[in-house]
């Protein structure tokens, strides 16, 4: 850290930034503006409050963004906040093609920041569904119904990974699809193994 609060990472992540580096440089400024402690973490531009996670600032392709660590808990009065995918049930981002819409909407971004401080100072905390929530298609209860070594195999397995078989036979819109979806993973469930695995 150097004695204006910046951070040297920050400053080489900016430096190596190819195409976005205009509006790392603003971002940040507005960011630091609101008197967030600049960090690096998840190889990114990380700004916190009492050592908790609000901000960060990352780049795609096709945009940069601010990235609300709880962002779901925000108003979004501008509706301008965005969930990445669906399986995302924190974060929301602030998404630009350039230095311009940043310098537009730098009252907007610092009311957003000061708004995600406030929710951590009182301790809010984002309420992710259980996997309870989810609803298990019949194809696969029927399948845990008869078979208790794999209900047994399923409910050990963590709940991301649970999450993750559940969305997967539930996506097809026909039974048939889903019941050989089924089918096809009911060994890997047995072996204690996520989808991905």
């Amino acid at each position: 850290m150097t004695n204006s609060g910046l951070n040297l990472k920050v400053d080489g992540f900016i430096g190596k930034s190819k195409k976005w580096k205009e509006e790392y440089k603003k971002l940040r400024n507005i960011v630091l503006d609101c008197e967030l402690t600049e960090e690096y973490k998840w190889m990114h531009p990380c700004y916190t409050f009492q050592n908790k996670n609000i901000v960060l600032i990352h780049g795609f392709k096709e945009y940069c963004a601010l990235l609300f660590h709880k962002g779901a808990l925000l108003k979004d009065s501008n509706g301008i906040l965005i969930q990445q995918t669906e399986n995302v049930q924190a974060a929301r981002q602030i998404r630009f093609t350039s230095v311009q819409e940043i310098v537009e909407m730098e009252a907007i971004l610092k009311s957003y920041i000061n708004e995600a401080i406030e929710v951590e100072k009182a301790g809010l905390e984002v309420v992710f569904k259980k996997n309870t929530e989810y609803t298990i298609p019949d194809e696969f209860q029927n399948k845990l119904d008869e078979m208790p070594a794999l209900k047994t195999a399923f409910e050990k397995l963590t709940p991301g990974r649970q999450r993750a078989y559940i969305f997967y036979f539930s996506e097809p819109k026909q039974s048939k699809t889903r019941e050989s979806r089924v089918e096809k993973y009911k060994q890997q469930i047995l072996d204690g193994k996520g989808l991905n695995d």
